[in-house]
This record gives C-alpha cells, structure tokens and sequence, in this order.
C-alpha cells in the first residue's frame, strides 16, 4: 500500500472500510508513515530557524543549521512522539480488554499512530500563521483516545469458550 492510499484511509477514520485496510498496512510502513508525517510537522521550525538566525546557531552556515536541527529538534519530537504513541497504545490495550475485544498490542498501535494523521497536520498548518500552545497537543491527545475508543468498539468481542 502507498503512502497516499495511507494516507487518505487515515483521513476517514474511523471508517470501518479505512480502519481495516489499515489494519492490514505493515507496521515498517506505519512507521515510515509516522516519520514523513513527523517531518512535514517539523517544516514550520526548520523554516522559523532559518529565517530568524539568533541565538548560539546565529552564525552557522545552513547546512550545520539544518544539521543542528535534524539532531536537536526533529530527532527528539520523534522520539518523544513514539513514546507517546506507545503509551496510549497500553492504554488503548486495557481498554479493549474492558470492552472484551480481540486486539494485539501491535493493532492497536498502527491505529493510534494513524489517528494523528489530522491533529498533526491541522498543527502544522497553524504553526505557519501562529504560535500553537501547548493545550493544543492535549486536544489531540483526546481526540486520538475517543477515535481509538470507537474503533476498538467496531472489532468483535472474543468469544468465551466453555
């Protein structure tokens, strides 16, 4: 599956069709897919450190700036990201036991890292004209966990053998 097609099917979540293609993406593509979103979030930053050189980087030529970035920003946004990720992830695991659903650790995983898809984007696009608090992640945070409640709610409760 494409990059495109992942795309598109993680704009209609929690579409019961995009959800299951979805389900059917490798987690490698998951996380490629995670780290290209996670670039595009970061373009806003690169864009306002080259454009406004101050500070200790001030005299550094773009490359060693770029470089700076890439290690400085981009790789801790992406690490702290994932950790995040992770961590509704277990979150998400408790709940579909609670609900008695049938779903892996991995499943739930993929379908929370593509519930970013427009919070992350949506971020972005504001970043451009304005300066984005911090309230706005906790606003993401909750959208992502109710459309990961929904579509745990879509998966087939196990069934209790005698």
């Amino acid at each position: 599956m494409t990059f495109w097609k992942i795309f598109l099917n993680s704009i209609k979540l929690p579409n019961k069709d995009a959800m299951f293609k979805l389900n059917r993406v490798g987690m490698d593509f998951a996380l490629f897919y995670m780290f290209i979103l996670l670039f595009i979030v970061s373009i806003p930053a690169l864009i306002e450190r080259i454009t406004n050189p101050t500070g200790i980087g001030g005299e550094m030529n773009l490359i060693f700036i770029v470089i700076y970035f890439f290690i400085f920003y981009y790789l801790p946004m992406t690490l702290i990201v994932l950790g995040c990720i992770s961590f509704v992830a277990y979150i998400g695991r408790f709940i579909a036991r609670l609900m008695q659903r049938k779903l892996r650790y991995a499943i739930i995983w993929k379908l929370i890292s593509f519930t970013t898809t427009i919070p992350l984007l949506v971020y972005t696009v504001i970043s451009f004209v304005y300066s984005v608090s911090s309230i706005f992640l906790l606003l993401a945070l909750i959208y992502s966990i109710s459309l990961l409640i929904i579509m745990i709610s879509i998966y087939p409760k196990r069934r209790i053998r005698p």
